[in-house]
């Protein structure tokens, strides 16, 4: 037997899907290049769907959740990793087809790992996560396509969510103008702190318009809601601007037209986080470190116990989870 550990496991019984805390075994862990001491893990609108079981995430059971984890490799075979180097993993196939970041002890392949760069903590990188890392891959789309900072703004949607609020304080030290979605009227002091220029309601944004094209109003935007408020950026979207599309909290559905994109050349760029190389991780993580003032991180986050994970599961779903939530899974 090998050495005993702590994990929120998602399984399926009678058909329905629950979570739970259980003592698993390391011989138990899946295969994979590194073998890591987990001090950190992280709650995303993902997480949430997976432990709460409203959403099918795990693609196989048991399952232990989690889809981002930091924290220290014990053994590694992979010659780009040794014992002792603190990495972080986002995504990948992490809680899907892959035991996540909810235990004490995981093993992970190592093209899935980035070593923490400087100047992040663990507890850091895990405030990043998969939904800052989320974010910058936005980022880095909308610079391929052309988006330099001007005059008009760059509209995130979900601003107080943590993809949103990792986008604003990006987008904001990059130089760009910010106009941060948000439909939480709390928010609004926060969301200015991290940089934002404009506060637009969530309500200007959700409702169909009629029209297959608006007023020009954004140079570009980065939006993880999905559904209505993705079909109207874009119709409010300027000639040749850029939408990074990464979530679907408001729907999967998109109600538009062709309009934008053949009447104003406007680019709809999909943002997938798990299905990357080694090299695009290293180049996000390498551009975090540089745009992302880890001061701003204390204002977007806070830290939990490994216990709450299932409590805030549920509350992030119902939208009552600000900014970014890290998970200390020891101590």
């Amino acid at each position: 037997m090998g050495q005993s550990f702590k994990a929120l496991v998602i399984d399926q019984f009678d058909g329905k899907t629950k979570s739970g805390f259980q003592k698993l075994d390391t011989d138990q862990l899946p295969a994979g290049e590194l073998s890591v001491d987990v001090s950190h893990s992280t709650v995303n609108y993902k997480d949430g769907l997976a432990v709460s079981g409203k959403g099918k995430i795990a693609r196989k059971y048991p399952m232990v959740g989690g889809i981002d984890l930091a924290g220290v490799v014990t053994h590694s075979t992979s010659a780009d990793f040794r014992s002792g180097d603190p990495v972080v993993v986002c995504g990948g196939g992490l809680s899907e087809t892959h035991w996540g970041g909810y235990a004490e002890k995981a093993r992970v392949p190592a093209d899935w790992a980035v070593k923490i760069p400087a100047p992040f903590s663990a507890s850091q990188a895990m405030a990043i996560g998969t939904a800052g890392f989320t974010a910058m891959l936005a980022v880095m789309a909308l610079e391929r396509v052309g988006l330099e900072p001007g005059p008009h703004e760059v509209i995130v949607t979900g601003a107080a969510g943590g993809v949103g609020s990792v986008a604003v304080a990006l987008l904001s030290k990059l130089g760009y103008k910010v106009a941060a979605s948000t439909g939480r009227a709390a928010t609004h002091d926060y969301l200015k702190g991290l940089g934002a220029t404009t506060i637009v309601a969530r309500e200007e944004l959700n409702k169909p318009s009629g029209r297959p094209l608006d007023s020009e109003r954004w140079a570009g935007g980065i939006d993880s809601l999905g559904g209505e408020t993705l079909a109207s950026v874009l119709r409010q979207t300027r000639a040749n601007g850029a939408v990074a599309a990464c979530g679907l909290a408001e729907n999967f559905a998109l109600p538009t037209t062709v309009m934008p994109f053949i009447l104003r050349g406007v680019s709809l760029l999909g943002i997938n986080s798990v299905i990357l190389t080694a090299q695009q991780r290293r180049d996000a993580w390498r551009r975090l470190a540089r745009d992302l003032d880890p001061t701003l991180l204390d204002a977007m986050t806070q830290t939990v116990a490994f216990d709450q994970v299932p409590r805030l599961a549920e509350e992030i779903l119902k939208g009552q989870v600000r900014g970014r939530t890290v998970v200390a899974i020891k101590g």
